[in-house]
């Protein structure tokens, strides 16, 4: 009996064991930075138009605040000092100066 366990067991606790494969190296990141629009209630779920430094607005989508690390759209914004402008017809929801590093998701929390 303890011959037979032995010989069913050994080779389940040898699958546990895996040879460590060559990982593959990142020689560098990408220079870009991402907005992500989140919205705890009113705006959730709509679109809204966001214009960086008074240039070609874009139409963005705004997720639930819990949804967000899973489900929102990241737009890719190139990294450094912006101006954001956040509007939804014609009122401006956010206006302020943000800061946005290499590969950061910067989330916009509107109201």
């Amino acid at each position: 009996m303890k011959k037979a366990l032995i010989i069913l067991v050994t080779p389940l606790m040898l699958a546990g064991c895996r040879v460590s494969l060559p990982v593959e190296q990142q020689s560098g990141k990408e220079d870009m930075g991402y907005l992500l629009f989140v919205s705890p209630k009113a705006y959730a779920g709509q679109d809204v138009q966001a214009t960086l430094d008074g240039g070609q607005p874009f139409t963005a989508r705004v997720v639930k605040a819990k949804k967000s690390a899973r489900h929102g759209t990241r737009y890719g914004i190139a990294p450094g000092t912006r101006t954001l402008t956040v509007s939804r017809d014609g009122k401006t929801l956010y206006k302020k100066k943000i800061v946005v590093s290499t590969q950061e998701v910067k989330q916009i929390t509107l109201p």
